[in-house]
């Protein structure tokens, strides 16, 4: 499918991802003939995309309404829809459309970001973009289940079914924005008799991509999940550098050879103290390098930093060790350590806002028996990220979240708004609400 050609500057704007989303839903596989043909792929697609661009769950069914009173509506003007289908008409069109069909968009949006110096700002530890993966899930039921999920037989008897997502994420230590890049799904895969797992799908993942973001100074985050050798031999393979969370439990070579060291005092250590407030903190730092990441000959080697933090009154407040590609001294440890620390932010700022603030990522939008479940979740990924991109380059969308206190208070209006009143496009609905908020502020005085 090829892609509309348009500028970097207008690929990040609503309505030229509108019209890709339509683009690549007329490549959809369509199985169905005759009198059975009543709706268009794209009008599946953009409704969908639809309820989750604006967190509203009844947002086609006001548009419906609308549309029978005023002959027009947002579903229309807004998302480029022709007709609305209902919400199993959606499910049946889009149940055998796989995920990766949409992956383009998040291509053409990161190309875009990285073209017009976006990404720039989000580049920390000597120009590197920090790239953090993660698994979560998105469905668990004892019910609910379909040939894609995950199956677990618990010992204490029945069976529950589970979709995971790894989600691969651009961090930054500079702000709180985070950027998602294409998922990678936790599915059965053909030919292997084992049950997929998050370790296989982020392998995938690194292989899929290594030729896209190698040449990018790209250090790869994780858990202490990905801190073993096969994953870390992948990521360098790959082109990438990494710093990922390494704990003793799981690394006992490693400790036994920094342990060792210690009793020579060849493991390098400072500490500094810093203010927060009213409450002083001491920071110290331990580094070494080249230790064994695992036990034998064959074993890699990497270098090793961790930050203990204590309060004045010698309580510890955060512990946390790192194994890096990185060379270590003492000008750049903090900064590394930092880096690794920004992995929280796929959980926090990525895979808890997806979950509690508004995107429902857990809900059961739609399970299907093919590829459902999952295209709904890529949709939520995508409207996550194109909210972030208007945050990112549109001032009015920064402008009006500034303004108004808190994510769900921003939706909160676009529901409202878009319930009773039609819009001719994304523009003129921001800058209605825009200058409804400064009338409110002249008001108030």
């Amino acid at each position: 499918m090829a892609c509309p050609v348009v500028s970097p500057q207008q690929a990040l704007r609503m309505p030229e991802q509108i019209a890709l989303l339509r683009a690549l839903a007329r490549d959809f596989p369509d199985n169905r003939t005759g009198k059975n043909c009543t709706y268009r792929l794209e009008d599946a697609l953009l409704g969908a995309f639809s309820v989750f661009y604006t967190q509203c769950p009844s947002f086609l069914t006001h548009q419906i309404a609308m549309s029978e009173t005023r002959g027009m509506s947002n579903a229309q003007t807004l998302f480029g829809m022709r007709d609305i289908p209902s919400d199993n008409h959606i499910r049946n069109l889009l149940d055998p459309v796989a995920p990766q069909h949409l992956y383009p968009a998040f291509e053409r949006t990161f190309h875009a970001l990285n073209d017009t110096g976006q990404l720039d700002t989000f580049r920390t530890v000597d120009g590197q973009l920090l790239i953090a993966l993660d698994g979560t899930s998105y469905h668990q039921s004892h019910a609910i289940h379909c040939p894609q999920c995950t199956v677990t037989a618990h010992k204490k008897g029945g069976t529950s079914y589970t979709h995971t997502v790894v989600t691969p994420v651009v961090v930054s230590t500079a702000h709180n924005h985070v950027i998602p890049l294409e998922p990678e799904f936790v599915t059965p895969q053909d030919g292997h008799a084992k049950q997929d797992c998050e370790s296989a799908a982020a392998h995938r993942w690194i292989t899929a991509y290594a030729e896209r973001y190698r040449n990018l100074q790209v250090t790869l985050l994780g858990d202490d999940l990905y801190s073993r050798q096969p994953m870390c031999e992948e990521m360098l393979s790959a082109g990438f550098d990494f710093i990922l969370v390494c704990k003793p439990a799981s690394h006992a070579a490693l400790y036994a050879e920094l342990e060792r060291r210690e009793n020579t005092g060849t493991v390098s250590t400072f500490s500094r103290t810093r203010r927060e407030g009213k409450k002083t903190f001491t920071d110290t730092y331990r580094f070494a390098e080249s230790l064994p990441l695992r036990a034998g000959k064959e074993a890699l080697m990497v270098n090793w930093c961790e930050l203990k933090s204590t309060s004045a009154e010698g309580k510890t407040v955060y512990h946390n060790a790192f194994a890096t590609t990185h060379t270590l001294h003492p000008g750049n440890v903090a900064e590394i350590v930092k880096a690794g620390r920004a992995r929280w932010r796929i959980e926090n700022g990525h895979n808890n806002t997806l979950k509690t603030k508004g995107y429902h990522l857990s809900h059961n939008f739609g399970h299907g028996q093919k590829y459902l479940s999952a295209t709904l979740a890529t949709l939520n990924l995508l409207a996550f990220l194109l909210h972030t991109v208007q945050e990112l380059t549109d001032f009015t969308y920064r402008t009006l979240r500034d303004r108004l206190p808190t994510r769900k208070a921003f939706f909160e209006h676009v529901r409202v708004l878009t319930q009773y009143h039609g819009f001719e496009s994304f523009a003129a609905l921001l800058e209605f609400m825009l200058s409804g908020l400064n009338r409110g502020r002249r008001d108030s005085g």
